[in-house]
């Protein structure tokens, strides 16, 4: 199987066709963004970093009984997914208040919340992104009253195994982004990819960024931050 026409170019990877109409060919990209991609540099090495563990976590939540669009790993760079019709959703569970959460409602960065919190986000980069509720969901025709209620679930139970993953290399999940896609029989699976891009990772001891943060705060260099992650996971199911 070799890829084809360009399907997709995020700020983190293309997605291209491949002779397969159900299968997806994913190259993450040595690229770091912040601000909505306002920011952006070059960034060798993280492409191979983000494959490799978002392969690893993935593999991991299906082991769990948690479905997802992950087939295989096929290079340092690149991956196989299965094609799905993206829900245009982001969904974060907040479980450590932080980021935009703790600005927005004055609640101390840090501070553990008492259940995990869910919010929508609208993908689209022209509105950049805007926190939604149910109700927008269902007036923007993004997902049926049925959709809503699998992806909640499914975030609670990928948020739970996440946790679990984590606190046995010694990290804290603080907070986390992942969208859904749908299988033409309309069944709702996690897609995208989870990685320290999209997760909010701190150190379960010294409370040291291992996220994307380290870069939107000038906190250091982002490689050795993301190896550092991989190589707790790595250590963990060797």
């Amino acid at each position: 199987m070799k890829p084809k026409s360009l399907l997709y170019e995020g700020k983190a990877k293309r997605l291209f066709e491949t002779d397969d109409p159900q299968i997806l060919w994913v190259e993450y990209l040595n690229q770091a963004t912040a601000l909505n991609g306002a920011r952006k540099d070059a960034m060798d090495g993280k492409a191979s970093l983000n494959n490799e563990i978002t392969a690893l976590i993935f593999e991991q939540l299906k082991r769990a009984n948690l479905q997802n669009h992950f087939i295989k790993k096929i290079s340092k760079c690149e991956q196989l997914v299965e094609k799905l019709e993206i829900i245009p959703l982001e969904v974060v569970i907040r479980n450590i208040s932080a980021g935009s959460f703790a600005k927005r409602l004055a609640i101390p960065e840090g501070k553990p919340l008492e259940f995990p919190v869910l919010e929508f986000y609208y993908k689209d980069d022209d509105l950049d992104d805007p926190f939604i509720n149910d109700d927008h969901v269902k007036i923007l025709n993004l997902a049926s009253n049925q959709e809503i209620e699998r992806i909640k679930n499914e975030a609670y139970k990928i948020n739970k195994a996440l946790s679990i993953l984590f606190e046995a290399i010694d990290i804290r999940l603080v907070d986390f982004k992942i969208e859904f896609g749908r299988r033409a029989d309309g069944t709702v699976l996690l897609a995208d990819e989870i990685t320290p891009d999209t997760c909010r990772l701190w150190d379960k001891q010294t409370d040291e960024h291992l996220d994307k943060d380290v870069y939107r705060r000038n906190l250091g260099d982002l490689v050795p931050v993301y190896q550092e992650v991989l190589n707790r996971l790595n250590k963990r199911f060797d």
